[in-house]
C-alpha cells in the first residue's frame, strides 16, 4: 500500500484490486492496471472516502485500519462515495465496521452492484460540499471537491491521462460525447485531477482536462 498526501486534509492511497485479471489491462494495454486508487477527505466536520479498497495485505491493511479508525474517531463515520457501480470495491467492509457510515451511490445504479444507503445524481449536493457532474455512461458521474478544487474520475478518465477506452462506450456513445459530457467541469476552478485508475494530475490539471476533451 502506498500513501501519499497530495495536499491538506487530501489523501491518496493505492491497493491491488482482488478481483483483477492480466486480461483487464487489454490486448493494447488501454485497460486497467491491477493497482487502484482511492481517496479520503478528511475536513474537521467530515470523512469521505471516495472508491475505496482495502489493502489484501495482511500488514498493510492492520496499517489502513488503524488508521481510518483514528480519522473515525476525530471526524465521525465516514461518508463512502461510489463514482461508478463498478467501484463498490470494499464499501461494505468499512461501512460494516463503523456505525453509521454511509454509502453514495448514482442514481443509475443498476440494482444489486452497490449496497448503497444513499443515491445522488448531477448537480446534487454531497457530504462535504462536493458536487457531482454527469458523464453521460449509465451508473457514472464525476465528482467534484470544492475544498481542493479537484476533480475525482472513476473510469471516464484513466492513468495518461486519457479518456476511457472505446471498448467501454455504452449505447452508441462516442468519446466526443463523452467529452461534450464532461465539458461544464471547466465552469468550475480546477487546480487537480484525481484518478482511481492513476494517480492525481498536480500539475497542469485544468490544461491536461482541456486537451483531454478536445476530440
Amino acid at each position: 500500500m502506498d500513501v501519499q498526501q497530495i495536499a491538506p486534509r487530501l489523501w491518496q492511497w493505492t491497493a491491488p484490486h482482488p478481483d483483477w485479471k492480466p486480461e483487464h489491462r487489454g490486448e493494447d494495454g488501454l485497460g486497467w492496471d491491477e493497482l487502484v486508487s482511492s481517496y479520503a477527505l478528511v475536513l474537521d466536520d467530515a470523512l469521505v472516502l471516495i472508491d475505496p479498497q482495502v489493502p489484501s495485505d495482511n500488514a498493510d491493511a492492520a496499517r489502513f485500519w488503524e488508521a481510518l479508525d483514528r480519522d473515525v474517531e476525530g471526524h465521525g463515520p465516514p461518508a463512502i462515495l461510489i463514482s461508478i457501480y463498478w467501484h463498490s470495491r470494499s464499501a461494505s467492509e468499512i461501512a460494516g465496521r463503523y456505525p453509521g457510515a454511509t454509502i453514495w451511490a448514482p442514481s443509475d445504479t443498476p440494482d444489486g452492484h452497490v449496497p448503497w444507503t444513499h443515491t445522488y445524481g448531477a448537480g446534487d449536493d454531497l457530504p462535504a460540499g462536493i458536487r457531482a457532474y454527469d458523464v453521460g455512461t449509465l451508473g457514472e458521474l464525476v465528482l467534484y471537491l470544492p475544498s481542493h478544487k479537484a476533480v475525482v474520475f472513476g473510469d471516464t478518465v484513466l492513468d495518461g491521462p486519457r479518456l476511457l477506452p472505446d471498448g467501454w462506450l455504452r449505447n452508441d456513445m462516442t468519446k466526443r460525447d463523452v467529452a461534450d459530457a464532461l465539458r461544464p467541469l471547466l465552469d468550475e476552478d480546477i487546480e487537480l485531477l484525481l484518478l482511481t485508475h492513476g494517480g492525481p494530475v498536480t500539475d497542469g490539471a485544468r490544461e491536461t482536462l482541456e486537451r483531454l476533451l478536445e476530440v
